[in-house]
């Protein structure tokens, strides 16, 4: 079994998940008619005031020592009562498949209590997939799924609290 790690990132420590950024905007490519800037990278702005927000909390995903991708919570909900939210999740290709997202979602909602929004696109099917399996194991069925478009994209909307009352 592998060891993973899930790290608040620090402030130097934040230039190594915006590099990371731009592997999570060319996964996007399949699912948004993103565009590889002139240059060679994907025009990503840097996200110095995302970081700044005292909401805002980035955290490492490291893989027996490996550097695995990176996941970011905020405030920037789009439903009501939902608090916390799951602002950029990225695992590499080469960890998927191997429950180190389910490890990193589970390790998150335990740490962090409170109303959560969790969505995702629904043109992502692997993450259509992902959520729709995992969210139920996690909450015992205790959350709300609704439909919303975000930026004229439809997309899937699930909200649960944490900590979960599952016994």
């Amino acid at each position: 079994m592998a060891s993973i790690e899930l790290h608040p990132a620090q402030r130097d420590e934040l230039q190594i998940i915006e590099n990371l950024m731009q592997f999570y905007m060319y996964d996007f490519t399949e699912w948004l008619p993103l565009q590889i800037a002139e240059h060679g990278f994907f025009s990503i702005q840097p996200k110095t005031d995302y970081w700044r927000r005292p909401t805002t909390q980035p955290f490492l995903i490291r893989v027996d020592g490996e550097l695995a991708g990176f996941v970011t919570v905020d405030d920037e909900t789009h439903i009501a009562g939902a608090e916390l939210n799951i602002g950029y999740f990225f695992i590499a290709r080469r960890f998927r498949g191997q429950g180190v997202a389910q490890f990193v979602v589970s390790a998150l909602l335990k740490r962090i209590p409170g109303q959560w929004q969790i969505f995702h696109i629904d043109a992502n099917l692997p993450a259509q997939r992902f959520w729709a399996g995992l969210i139920p194991e996690l909450t015992g069925g205790d959350f709300t799924r609704q439909q919303r478009d975000v930026d004229d994209y439809p997309c899937t909307f699930y909200r649960l609290r944490t900590p979960f009352s599952v016994t």
